[in-house]
């Protein structure tokens, strides 16, 4: 790993713990649940960058992913099996230690699969359908694949919106905490991801450590692998790439497949966090404004999608736009797309007003 990446990674780290401190000092802890969210969302904006910087491969579906991630989660760990408990396919994952029993709400102790074992399974179907829709799907460039992707995100919006089983409009709710240390290794009650009040610093540094080994494991990949050196070459020139011998279907393939992944973690990990998940995740929106943060971050910049994914979402989730909340995301896409495509780090490098203005030609003939 580069000095540089080391002193960033170095300074964010101290800049989570400072602001922890600070909301400590204040008395403003509640701002730590609307940080959290916000690490979740940008672990799938990270995912995303990489995606769209590196592979050049525009994706107006991602919360479809997101949504399969949390629903598939949510579902594993509230649909109750105690009624088929003696059915070999749900005595089978029992011996093996991936269901759990638990009491909701009302009393009722269900049988579910544990959080962690939901969370694998999630990823994996998250990336089996990334590879299924991936191989067809980018065969298509431009706006092809954007619509194409924009086609399944809209299919997985109206699935869940549709499916009893999810719980149609209301979605899923009374998902149980992600048990990260059971009780009694650090105190009496168990250290989860959870809404718990009591718990906020422990999921807020949980979330952030996520979000940290997810950036460092795209650095790495991006910087230090052969894979790597493939995406940036498919970046620079997708036909020079192929010209030196790189799969560039197969590298686009893989990249696509990985965000998809990151994507599903952060849905499975918001899932658990909040409680329950809604259709309001899947929208065509959401998309949107996923590729908005990656774009006002800089596409090929996974720092600035970081701290974009973070800065607009923790605003955003704080109410600071109100019901101009999508517009916002909107006309942010669209500054960025006319003032400053390669993301707000360039914008000091060009002269924003000029690109609104028609070309005017000299008596040379030369466009001035």
């Amino acid at each position: 790993m580069q000095a540089q990446t080391r002193a960033g990674l170095a300074a964010l780290i101290t800049g989570v713990v400072l602001i922890q401190l600070f909301t400590a000092f204040t008395g403003t802890e509640y701002f730590l649940t609307q940080l959290t969210m916000s690490a979740y969302y940008a672990l799938l904006v990270i995912g995303l960058c990489a995606l769209m910087g590196y592979a050049g491969q525009i994706s107006i579906g991602h919360a479809g992913f997101f949504a399969i991630g949390g629903y598939l989660s949510a579902l594993l760990t509230t649909y109750n099996l105690q009624p088929l408990a003696e059915h070999p396919a749900v005595s089978l994952p029992a011996r093996l230690g991936l269901l759990f029993t638990w009491e909701n709400l009302y009393g009722e102790t269900l049988l579910t699969f544990a959080p962690w074992a939901a969370a694998i399974i999630a990823m994996v179907a998250a990336a089996l359908v990334a590879l299924l829709v991936g191989v067809p799907v980018l065969k298509l460039r431009g706006h092809y694949l954007a619509m194409a992707t924009l086609g399944f995100g809209t299919i997985i919006y109206r699935v869940v919106l549709a499916l009893p089983i999810l719980g149609e409009a209301d979605g899923i709710s009374e998902v149980p905490g992600f048990v990260m240390l059971p009780a009694g290794i650090v105190g009496d009650a168990a250290l989860m991801i959870s809404g718990d009040s009591s718990q906020r610093i422990f999921n807020y540094y949980i979330a952030w450590i996520v979000l940290l080994l997810g950036l460092i494991l795209l650095l790495n990949l991006m910087n230090r692998s052969r894979s790597g050196r493939a995406l940036r070459a498919l970046h620079g020139s997708e036909e020079a790439a192929e010209a030196c011998g790189v799969d560039t279907s197969r590298v686009k393939l893989q990249v696509f497949v990985l965000s998809a992944v990151y994507a599903a973690l952060a849905g499975v990990l918001l899932t658990h966090f909040n409680g329950g998940i809604g259709p309001a995740e899947a929208t065509v929106m959401k998309s949107v404004r996923y590729v908005a943060l990656v774009a006002v971050g800089g596409m090929t910049s996974l720092w600035g999608a970081l701290f974009m994914g973070v800065g607009l979402s923790f605003l955003s989730l704080r109410g600071v736009f109100g019901s101009y909340d999508d517009a916002v995301f909107g006309l942010i896409l669209l500054a960025v797309m006319l003032f400053a495509p390669g993301g707000l780090a360039q914008i000091n490098s060009r002269i924003p007003w000029r690109r609104l203005l028609p070309l005017k030609r000299t008596q040379d003939g030369d466009h001035a």
